[in-house]
């Protein structure tokens, strides 16, 4: 991985561990509502075998959630990803003016009156109007898609913890319904009457997570005024505007001619434009 990019890998690939332990904790916790249902039945116990099987059922919707917020953290982890490829497609573009820059200092300091350095201070010219226009599209792409990632994970964190509560309030409507008196040796309960409640509990658990809607407060964003190529639809001024390149050896004329040069041969973006918007699918 290039150095840029290493932060952002590990993270990402940190995420991918804690995606996959949601994911596994609701494929265990739907196991726990199943075997909840069995138990209760093997009680022959009517209204404990009623309640604990609805119940079941709500204990599984809850762990439904789990997996549908594996699935939005996945999402938002694809989105990170393209920030992680545009560093690593940025990075050859600083290497290589950082090696420009370093070969004109040891010529200074070995040759300083060598004809060579007029060249390298050209081509470091040309080194820097690439690296200009790769550094203004990594920061438009890293702000665009840090608040989108986080848009994403942020609605997946309320959505689960809403029909989660949804969920638990309905569970614990269910509880309520089992009659908890304590009885003398011989003495029979009463017969169970409350399962055309229980089943209303199940009715409206379903009919609130139907009509759920999400809420929030949006994340504003002007990823709309951004072009095809990371960079604003409209641009005033040209790329050797935005800073001062390093032409201290050049004369006037040779400055312009470099200056043109840069920008004929700068490339329109650091890499292949269909990579901004692929999520790659490697760790």
């Amino acid at each position: 991985q290039p150095e840029l990019s290493k932060r952002l890998y590990k993270l990402i690939k940190s995420q991918n561990h804690a995606i996959s332990a949601y994911d596994q904790a609701g494929k265990e916790s739907a196991a726990i509502a199943s075997q909840l249902s069995d138990w209760g039945e093997s009680t022959e116990d009517e209204s404990l075998s009623d309640i604990s099987d609805k119940l079941g059922v709500l204990l599984a919707e809850i762990a439904e959630q789990e997996d549908l917020f594996a699935q939005g953290l996945e999402e938002s982890r694809g989105v990170l990803k393209q920030i992680r490829n545009t560093e690593s497609s940025v990075q050859p573009s600083r290497t290589h003016k950082q090696k420009i820059q370093d070969e004109i200092q040891k010529l200074k300091y070995k040759e300083p009156e060598s004809t060579k350095l007029v060249t390298l201070e050209q081509e470091l010219v040309r080194a820097e109007a690439q690296s200009l226009v790769a550094e203004a599209q990594l920061t438009n792409i890293t702000r665009q898609k840090f608040k989108e990632a986080y848009d994403v994970y942020t609605a997946a964190v309320i959505e689960r913890a809403e029909k989660q509560i949804l969920l638990a309030q309905q569970a614990r409507r269910l509880v309520n319904l089992l009659d908890d008196t304590p009885i003398v040796p011989g003495e029979e309960r009463p017969a169970y009457t409350a399962g055309e409640q229980a089943r209303e509990v199940l009715n409206d658990a379903e009919t609130g997570l139907r009509g759920w809607q999400a809420r929030n407060d949006p994340v504003h964003s002007q990823a709309g005024r951004m072009g095809v190529n990371a960079m604003p639809g409209h641009q005033e001024g040209g790329v050797q505007n935005v800073a001062p390149l390093q032409t201290e050896h050049l004369s006037n004329e040779q400055r312009v001619e470099a200056m043109e040069r840069a920008q004929e041969q700068a490339p329109s973006a650091p890499y292949p434009v269909a990579e901004e918007e692929r999520v790659a699918t490697a760790v």
